[in-house]
């Protein structure tokens, strides 16, 4: 497998700038998933990986070799797209023979035949070997994309938003199995996705993309729990962090919202007055008959072992998630606090968190 570096990487488009000074490391067999909103400059980052775009500034190293000057097939990736790309009029079988084909790698028959057999069974497709894929699912379509990939043995997996445009049922299942796929195989894995549940149950770490500029790597844990800023918070988390504009006052948030509730410690650098944005995550905000806040219930999501609740205080509505046996009703009025030992405190007019800017 491989070690990737990417070294202040910058990308621009005539006057369009796809990435700005970019760093980036993922560890020989981790599976690492760079998370962003369309446009953020996830593709063009997997590109420049691949060797199917150079970048305007900076490098990229493949176990500590620079492999700026090297084409796609030297540097030994394979690249998973949302689109398929199988050839409709081959079989399952001819699909994941085709890689091995060609004039460079010049892999004997019986090689080809045990790895196209290994991988089936791996992916669950050897019923499928004999069928035409114009004539599969789109699942199944996935996989086979999947593995022609692997019976390759490259050195690097890219995968761009494979599982986008798979129904939801699809998509947990896929997720589980090529992360199982990734742990069995000790694979190098980049993928890229708009989707934080896929980044967060899937990525080893993860690296958060807004407009080109990496924002925030770590752990799904890290990145959850100490968001580098209101963007992050946000990117991460279903239902995302609420934020609240307001400021410090006596060891109390005292919130825009018109609510007032403990902050468990004052952050590096902050001070009574200061205007600061109060982040919580839904699930740190409770429904209490004795909380210090009301607010009114503006909408209700059952989901089964849960609800999340959004409120209303104010203009301002935010999320949390109660028992699925608490009995609410639209428009009540109820009272609510929070953990004060989750509360993230942001600069509100750079965005940053207190601790990260510290």
């Amino acid at each position: 497998m491989a070690h990737i570096e990417l070294r202040n990487i910058s990308k621009t488009f005539g006057a369009k700038t796809a990435l700005r000074g970019l760093d980036l490391e993922i560890e020989d067999g981790q599976f690492f998933v760079l998370l962003g909103e369309t446009g953020a400059g996830k593709t063009t980052t997997l590109r420049i990986v691949a060797g199917l775009e150079k970048p305007s500034e900076g490098d990229v190293l493949i176990d500590g070799v620079n492999v700026n000057d090297w084409g796609a097939a030297e540097r030994d990736v394979a690249l998973v797209l949302q689109q398929y790309s199988l050839y409709p009029r081959y079989t399952v079988r001819e699909n994941l023979e085709f890689p091995l084909k060609s004039r460079i790698r010049q892999v004997d028959a019986a090689d080809i035949a045990e790895r196209v057999d290994r991988v089936a069974k791996t992916l669950q497709i050897t019923h499928l070997l004999d069928r035409k894929t114009d004539k599969l699912s789109g699942g199944e379509m996935q996989r086979v994309s999947i593995g022609r990939a692997i019976v390759r043995q490259p050195r690097v997996f890219l995968m761009d938003e494979p599982l986008s445009a798979l129904d939801a049922k699809l998509r947990e299942a896929l997720r589980t199995e090529l992360k199982n796929l990734q742990m069995n195989l000790g694979a190098t894995f980049l993928f890229v996705t708009h989707d934080q549940v896929e980044a967060m149950s899937m990525g080893d770490r993860i690296g958060v993309l807004d407009r080109g500029k990496l924002v925030q790597v770590g752990t799904p844990a890290e990145v959850y729990g100490n968001p580098r800023n209101t963007f992050v918070a946000q990117s991460v988390g279903s239902p995302p962090m609420n934020l609240f504009d307001g400021k410090l006052s006596s060891g109390k948030a005292v919130a825009d919202a018109g609510f007032s509730l403990p902050v468990a410690a004052k952050a590096n650098g902050s001070t009574d007055g200061r205007q600061l944005t109060f982040g919580i995550r839904p699930e740190d905000m409770f429904l209490e008959s004795g909380g210090q806040a009301k607010a009114e219930i503006h909408d209700i999501e059952n989901h089964g072992v849960a609800k999340i609740v959004t409120l209303r205080a104010g203009e301002t509505l935010f999320r949390l998630t109660t028992s699925a046996r608490d009995s609410l009703a639209i428009d009540e009025t109820v009272n609510f606090s929070w953990n004060p030992e989750k509360v993230v405190l942001f600069d509100k007019t750079s965005g940053m968190s207190l601790r990260h800017s510290a």
